[in-house]
């Protein structure tokens, strides 16, 4: 080790793993999406599919950017976690009227099915974790999540 460099102590590695906003939303998201996935798995889908689906319950076909937008991913991630959706006949990808460039995407007769279905697990697992937020005093988790993740 160079003489230049000072190591980072493991008190302060102690610290970081207890204070760390970042590590602390990461594991818990890895644990959460562990947990949804296990959930979702009757229903046939993993949790990152059923969020695409809810997000695509809307009254109008979504476009890429919009949806990309409110799943904080980028357009090609998006549209590489589409194409199994796709494969499956829960989604469509339709030329967008306004701008033939574009893409517009929305739920197909299975799809909204699909969501229909696991809503009741999903339902069911969010009480569950609501339950478990209320005793530490954390009930508005999901608010504050958001409020974080808003651009700056």
């Amino acid at each position: 080790m160079s003489n230049s460099i000072r190591p980072v102590s493991y008190e302060t590695t102690l610290h970081v793993r207890d204070h760390c906003l970042c590590l602390a939303t990461q594991r818990a998201a890895r644990a959460l999406a562990r947990r949804f996935d296990e959930a979702l798995r009757p229903a046939g889908l993993t949790n990152g599919q059923f969020s695409l689906l809810m997000g695509l319950n809307r009254p109008q076909p979504a476009s890429i950017g919009s949806l990309a937008a409110l799943l904080a991913m980028d357009r090609t991630t998006l549209t590489a976690n589409l194409k199994p959706l796709e494969r499956r006949g829960l989604v469509v990808l339709e030329v967008d009227p306004k701008d033939r460039r574009g893409r517009r995407v929305r739920l197909t007769d299975d799809g909204l099915e699909a969501l229909a279905g696991a809503m009741p697990i999903w339902t069911r697992t969010h009480a569950e974790l609501d339950a478990r937020l209320a005793q530490t005093g954390a009930p508005d988790l999901a608010r504050h999540l958001w409020a974080i993740a808003e651009p700056t």
